[in-house]
């Protein structure tokens, strides 16, 4: 799912052609004839949580596309202005309506082919009683024996999720980088 070229110049209008600026730079990138601007496109950052109460996580069913009705750790895009860490946290209160402690980072998952990070955080709930917003079917709780592997909406989360259960079992969390082809 790539995002569409840029088409015109934000500054004044001018539709943009695509080619390595003459500043030194070694990327093709929109430039705007008229004005000279360039317009640099970057990945987007997805931000979210592994919310855990006691040995089980919580997982959101997907009332959005892509992927509706499947299982998805909370997370969405980062907004401008906010931190990483402040995304994660307002995702997992509008996805999941949930109550929690915000806890270490625990992984970055690069998924370069769609130009996206996602980035999660350890989240400790401070209640089983959740409420879910309009992007989610239901907010559960799972023992790593009960999550639905096969009905996981993203790779990402699955590799985290992986991750998460793995070091929940050596008693140690560490940080994780991951990247996805």
């Amino acid at each position: 799912m790539q995002r569409p070229p840029i088409k015109f110049c934000r500054e004044c209008g001018t539709s943009v052609v695509y080619r390595i600026p003459d500043d030194g730079d070694t990327k093709e990138r929109a430039v705007c004839p008229a004005c000279n601007t360039i317009h640099y496109e970057n990945p987007l950052n997805v931000v979210g949580t592994v919310p855990f109460w006691g040995d089980k996580v919580l997982l959101c069913k997907r009332n959005i596309e892509p992927r509706w009705g499947k299982w998805t750790l909370p997370a969405g895009f980062m907004e401008l202005n906010e931190t990483t860490l402040e995304g994660a946290a307002r995702e997992t209160l509008e996805e999941a309506g949930a109550q929690f402690e915000m806890l270490g980072f625990f992984s970055l998952v690069n998924v370069a082919r769609v130009s996206q990070v996602h980035l999660f955080y350890l989240a400790q709930l401070t209640s089983d009683q959740f409420a879910p917003g309009v992007e989610t079917i239901e907010a559960r709780l799972f023992l790593e024996s009960e999550i639905p592997w096969d009905e996981i909406a993203f790779r990402t989360t699955k590799e985290t999720l992986e991750r998460y259960f793995a070091d929940r079992r050596t008693g140690r969390f560490n940080i994780h980088h991951i990247d996805i082809a």
